[in-house]
C-alpha cells in the first residue's frame, strides 16, 4: 500500500503532465503545408522558390534518407487571438528519441532570411507577442530527412551509407499549427515542475520537502482538472512563498552557460553537420532576442567558418552578439579533436588555426580549453593550451570511467613538461544539461572539493542538432537561481566561472600526466585506414613544409602557403573525435579515407616540386632526409649524395628441418618453418631477446564484442579467449643478401589473408616486420605479439612532444584499467642497462604485460592492435587491405627509440638534380 505522501506526489506528477501542460495551449489552428523534394541536400533558396510544391497533409510520408524536402507553411492568425502570444509549431514527424538524432529543419522568411531551427523540444517560431489578429503567416522550412541511427536500432546502420540507405521516405509529417499560449498556465507549469523537482531531491527527513508538498497540494486543490486555466493565477499564489524561499548561505554555487555540443561528424556526414550548425546558431540567436540574460558558449572554429561561408547574414548576427559578450567563443581549437591520436604538430595547429580564427574574426583569444567529449586527454595538452593563450581546461568525459572514479572536479592539471593549468570537470556529469533540480542536486552532492571550493560549471542545451538551449531551460534556471534546497544558479560566462573558481582554490590538488579514459579503448584501433591516412598526411605535411621552405630560401620556388594551409585544415577537420577514432557511420569513414588520400596526393606533388627546386636541374641522384635524425650516412634535414654500402652484408641461410636464419653481424634472427621468430640475438651485446618457449611475429585473434559501444570499446574480457595464428601456407626467401635479407610469410584465417615480411638490412641494428592483411572479419580483434626477455617495469610510449611512462604491472585498479594503451611512433621497453624499441608506421593501440619466464623471473610482452571488426555504427568497418610496418631495435636507448620512429615514418626520398641543397 502507498502512504499519503506517495499518493500526493503521484498526484502532482500526473496533474502536471496530463492536465496543466496540455492547457498551456489555449487554442490551435492547423496551417496548410506544401512540399518539394529537392534533388540534392543543399539546394539554394532561390532554386527552391522556383520549384513546384505539392500539398503535404499531416500523416503523409516524406523524406528520402539524408535528402532535403522544402516545406511551405501558410496560415492566418485569428482575430479572436488579438492580444495573446502566438507561435507556429511544426512537427516534422518527431519521435520521443533524443533531439539531434532525427529529422531537423531550418526556417526562413519569404525573403530568404534564416530565422530558426526546428527540432524536437525546439519546434516553435514566434509569430506575435502580443498579436494584433489577422497576421498572415508564411515560412519556408528546409527539412532534413536524417535517419535515426542508434545502438537501440542496430538495423539502422544501413542508413549510414547512401548506397544501402534506400529511397523509402523515413518520416510521417506531423503537421504545422498556430497556437495561442496561456502564459499564466505556462508559468504555473514551470512553478510546479521546479518545486516538485526540488521536493523529490530532498531527504524525507527534511522539513522543506514537506513544506513544498503541502504548498503544491494546496495549489492543485485550486484547479479544476477539466480546465485548469481559470484558476492558474490563484494556484500560483499558493506556491509563491515556497518558490521565493532563498538558498542557504553555504549553498553550492553553479555557473550555467548555454552550449550545444555538435559532433562535427558522427552518425551523420560532414555535410549535415554544416546544416546542424546553422540551425543551432539560429536557435541561439532567436533565444537571445527573447531572453536578455541568456549566454551561449561556442567551441570549434570550423563550425563558425562553415556558417560564415554558407549563411553570411546569420554569421554577421553572430558577430554582433560576440561583440556584446553573449555569444562566447571557447576552446580555441579548429575542431574538438581526439587528443590521443593526432601528432605533435597537428595538436599545435588545432590551437594555432582555432585561436587565429577567433582573433581575426572577433578579436578574442579563448581562455578556456574546451573538450567535453574526447576519449582521454594527452599529457602534452597543458603545455600546448598554455602556449596558445588558454588558462583553463574544461571536460567531463572522465565521469564515464568504467573502473575508477576520477577523484577531483577542480584541480591543477600538470603536463609532461611541468606546465600546470586549472582544470574543471563538472559534477553535474554532462555537457548537455537541461537546468533541472535533479541536475543541480547532483552537482552539489557529487562535488569532490566540498570544504575547499564551492563552485561548479553546468553547460546546458541539446547538442548534435537538437537546437541547443531552449526557453524551458531558461525558465527553470530563472526559478532555480536562488531557491532553498538547491545550489545557487547563475548564468555567466565560462571565463567568470573559472576566474572565481581558481581564485577561491589557492592550492588545488595536482594531477600529473595524461588523463586516461577507462572506456572507449577501441578507438586507438578502429578504422585503420583513417589512422594510416592521418599519420601519412601529417608526415607529408612536414616534408612539404621543410622542402618548400628550402626551395623558397633558395629563391627558386614561391612558398605554397595557401595550399599548405588548405591541406592542414583538411587534416585537422578529420581529426575530430568521432572521425579519427573510427566511430562514425560508413559514409563519414569512406569520405575521410578519400579526403586524406587526396591530401596525400597533393602533398606528394608539392614535395616533388620543392625537392626538384632544391636540387636544381641535373641527373645526379641524391637522398633527401626529412627526419630530424640521421638516416645512415645522410644527415638530418639534408639532401646528400647516396653513400656507398657499408657494414656487414645481411645474409639468409636455410635451417635444417625448416626455417631460416637472418644475420648481418649485429643481429641474428632465427625464424621457424611457420615464419615465427624463435630467437632474436643482439650479437654485439651477447643478448637473446626472445624468452624460452616463446615466439615473436605472432598474430593473435580474439573475439571482440564489447558490452556496449562496438566501434568505441575493447572490454577486458576479450582476453579470456585467444587463437594463435601459427600455421603458415608458405614461407619464401625473397632476398638472401647482401644489402638485405627478406622472408615472406603467407597465412589464411577465417575469411582473411595475411602476408608478412621479415627484413634485415646490411649494417642495421634493427629488424623490420611488415604485415599486409586482407581483413574480412567481424567482431574480432587482431594483434601482433612480440615477447621480450626483459623485466620492464614500465613502457615508455611517444605522445605529442614527448613521451609517457606507464606501469606494466597491475598493482592498483588504475594500473589494471590501462589494459589497452595508445602510442605514436615508438614504444620503448627497458630494464636496468638494456632496452628495446619498437617503432610503427600506422599502429596506435597496444598492450604490454608481464609474464612468468621459464626458469624464473618475468618477461615482457608487447602486442600491437592491428584491426577490429565492429558492426556499429559502420557494419563494414575495416574490411579490405591494410598495411602495417614495424621496426624492432634491440639494445635501444630512449633516444634510439625516438630516432627509429622518425626514420620509419619519414623514409629517405630519392631525388635527381645538380647538387645537394
Amino acid at each position: 500500500m502507498h502512504d499519503t505522501r506517495e499518493i500526493v506526489e503521484r498526484r502532482i506528477g500526473r496533474m502536471l503532465e496530463a492536465r496543466i501542460r496540455p492547457a498551456i495551449v489555449a487554442a490551435r489552428l492547423p496551417c496548410a503545408t506544401h512540399a518539394w523534394d529537392a534533388p540534392g541536400r543543399n539546394e539554394p533558396f532561390e532554386n527552391m522558390r522556383r520549384a513546384r510544391f505539392s500539398e503535404l497533409p499531416p500523416g503523409a510520408p516524406w523524406g528520402r534518407p539524408w535528402q532535403t524536402t522544402w516545406l511551405h507553411v501558410q496560415g492566418t492568425v485569428p482575430q479572436s487571438w488579438a492580444g495573446g502570444r502566438v507561435e507556429l509549431r511544426v512537427d516534422l514527424g518527431f519521435d520521443r528519441g533524443r533531439p539531434g538524432f532525427q529529422a531537423e529543419g531550418l526556417a526562413y522568411d519569404p525573403a530568404g532570411h534564416v530565422l530558426k531551427g526546428i527540432s524536437p523540444r525546439n519546434d516553435r517560431l514566434n509569430i506575435a507577442h502580443p498579436a494584433a489578429g489577422g497576421e498572415k503567416v508564411a515560412f519556408y522550412i528546409e527539412a532534413a530527412a536524417n535517419p535515426r541511427i542508434s545502438l537501440e536500432l542496430p538495423e539502422n546502420t544501413r542508413f549510414g551509407d547512401p548506397r544501402s540507405a534506400g529511397s523509402t521516405p523515413l518520416h510521417l509529417y506531423g503537421g504545422a499549427e498556430l497556437v495561442l499560449l496561456d502564459e499564466e498556465v505556462s508559468g504555473l507549469a514551470f512553478d510546479i515542475e521546479v518545486l516538485n523537482g526540488v521536493m523529490l531531491e530532498l531527504p524525507l527527513s527534511d522539513p522543506r520537502r514537506h513544506e513544498i508538498r503541502r504548498a503544491l497540494e494546496r495549489a492543485l486543490d485550486r484547479l479544476d482538472s477539466t480546465d485548469p486555466a481559470p484558476a492558474a493565477r490563484a494556484a500560483r499564489a499558493e506556491i509563491a512563498a515556497a518558490l521565493s524561499a532563498r538558498a542557504v548561505p553555504s549553498a553550492h554555487r553553479c555557473s550555467a552557460v548555454g552550449h550545444a555540443h555538435i559532433d562535427t561528424a558522427w552518425l551523420w556526414p560532414l555535410a549535415e553537420s554544416e546544416r546542424k550548425c546553422a540551425r543551432t546558431f539560429a536557435n541561439v540567436l532567436a533565444l537571445m532576442d527573447e531572453q536578455p540574460d541568456f549566454l551561449f558558449a561556442c567551441s570549434q572554429a570550423q563550425h563558425l567558418a562553415w556558417v560564415k561561408a554558407r549563411h553570411p547574414a546569420l554569421y554577421e548576427r553572430i558577430r554582433a552578439r560576440v561583440a556584446e559578450g553573449r555569444f562566447i567563443p571557447v576552446g580555441g581549437m579548429w575542431v574538438e579533436p581526439d587528443t590521443n591520436l593526432p601528432g605533435s604538430e597537428s595538436l599545435a595547429r588545432q590551437l594555432l588555426y582555432g585561436q587565429r580564427f577567433f582573433q581575426e574574426e572577433f578579436g578574442i583569444t579563448c581562455r578556456e580549453g574546451w573538450l567535453p567529449d574526447c576519449f582521454g586527454y594527452s599529457g602534452a595538452l597543458p603545455q600546448l593550451l598554455s602556449l596558445a593563450g588558454c588558462r583553463y581546461f574544461f571536460s567531463q568525459k572522465l565521469s564515464w570511467n568504467q573502473t575508477n572514479r576520477f577523484p577531483h572536479h577542480s584541480f591543477a592539471w600538470e603536463g609532461i613538461d611541468g606546465t600546470r593549468i586549472f582544470a574543471h570537470f563538472p559534477p553535474v556529469g554532462t555537457y548537455r544539461a537541461e537546468c533541472t533540480p535533479a541536475e543541480l542536486a547532483q552537482a552539489a552532492r557529487g562535488f569532490a572539493e566540498h570544504g575547499a571550493a564551492t563552485r561548479s560549471l553546468i553547460p546546458f542545451g541539446y547538442g548534435d542538432g537538437g537546437g541547443g538551449p531552449n526557453r524551458e531551460m531558461m525558465e527553470r534556471a530563472r526559478r532555480l537561481a536562488d531557491l532553498e534546497g538547491m545550489p545557487r544558479l547563475a548564468i555567466e560566462p565560462p571565463a567568470d566561472f573559472f576566474a572565481a573558481a581558481e581564485a577561491e582554490y589557492e592550492n588545488p590538488p595536482v594531477w600529473s600526466g595524461e588523463l586516461y579514459l577507462e572506456l572507449h579503448r577501441g578507438t586507438f584501433t578502429s578504422q585503420a585506414g583513417i589512422k594510416r591516412g592521418n599519420r601519412r598526411a601529417e608526415h607529408l605535411l612536414r616534408e612539404a613544409e621543410l622542402w618548400s621552405a628550402g626551395a623558397a630560401l633558395s629563391g627558386r620556388l614561391a612558398y605554397p602557403y595557401d595550399e599548405l594551409e588548405r591541406l592542414w585544415k583538411v587534416v585537422l577537420l578529420h581529426q575530430f573525435h568521432d572521425i579519427l577514432p573510427g566511430c562514425a557511420i560508413a559514409q563519414v569513414n569512406r569520405e575521410a579515407v578519400a579526403a586524406l588520400a587526396g591530401a596525400a596526393e597533393a602533398l606528394e606533388a608539392i614535395i616533388v616540386r620543392a625537392l626538384g627546386a632544391c636540387a636544381g636541374a641535373g641527373d645526379r641522384e641524391f637522398a633527401a632526409n626529412a627526419a630530424p635524425v640521421p638516416h645512415g650516412a645522410i644527415g638530418a634535414l639534408a639532401i646528400a649524395a647516396l653513400p656507398a654500402a657499408c657494414g656487414m652484408p645481411a645474409m639468409a641461410t636455410a635451417r635444417p628441418g625448416g626455417g631460416h636464419v637472418l644475420d648481418n653481424g649485429r643481429l641474428r634472427v632465427v625464424v621457424d618453418g611457420n615464419g615465427l621468430v624463435e630467437s632474436l640475438v643482439d650479437i654485439e651485446a651477447g643478448r637473446e631477446l626472445i624468452p624460452p618457449g616463446s615466439v615473436g611475429n605472432l598474430l593473435q585473434l580474439h573475439p571482440d564484442f564489447p558490452a556496449d559501444w562496438d566501434a568505441w570499446d575493447i572490454d577486458a574480457f576479450y582476453r579470456n579467449t585467444r587463437e594463435d595464428l601459427v600455421a603458415a601456407e608458405r614461407v619464401v626467401l625473397e632476398h638472401a643478401g647482401p644489402d638485405e635479407a627478406v622472408l615472406r610469410i603467407e597465412r589464411s584465417f577465417g575469411h582473411s589473408r595475411a602476408v608478412q615480411a621479415i627484413r634485415l638490412a646490411r649494417g642495421e641494428r634493427r629488424v623490420e616486420f611488415l604485415v599486409e592483411i586482407d581483413w574480412q572479419e567481424q567482431e574480432k580483434l587482431l594483434k601482433l605479439a612480440f615477447p621480450f626477455d626483459l623485466a620492464a617495469p614500465c613502457e615508455t610510449a611517444e605522445i605529442q612532444f614527448g613521451h609517457v611512462s606507464r606501469p606494466t604491472h597491475q598493482n592498483t585498479s588504475w594500473d589494471a584499467a590501462r589494459f589497452e594503451l595508445c602510442a605514436h611512433r615508438f614504444i620503448h621497453l627497458a630494464e636496468a642497462g638494456y632496452g628495446v624499441a619498437v617503432a610503427n608506421d600506422a599502429s596506435h593501440g597496444h598492450d604490454v604485460t608481464r609474464r612468468p619466464r621459464a626458469g624464473g623471473g618475468v618477461s615482457t610482452v608487447l602486442r600491437h592492435s592491428l584491426l577490429r571488426g565492429p558492426r556499429f555504427p559502420d557494419p563494414g568497418a575495416d574490411r579490405g587491405v591494410h598495411r602495417f610496418g614495424f621496426a624492432l631495435a634491440p639494445g635501444a636507448t630512449l633516444a634510439d627509440a625516438v630516432a627509429e620512429g622518425c626514420r620509419l615514418n619519414l623514409p629517405l626520398r630519392r631525388v635527381r638534380g645538380a647538387h645537394p641543397a
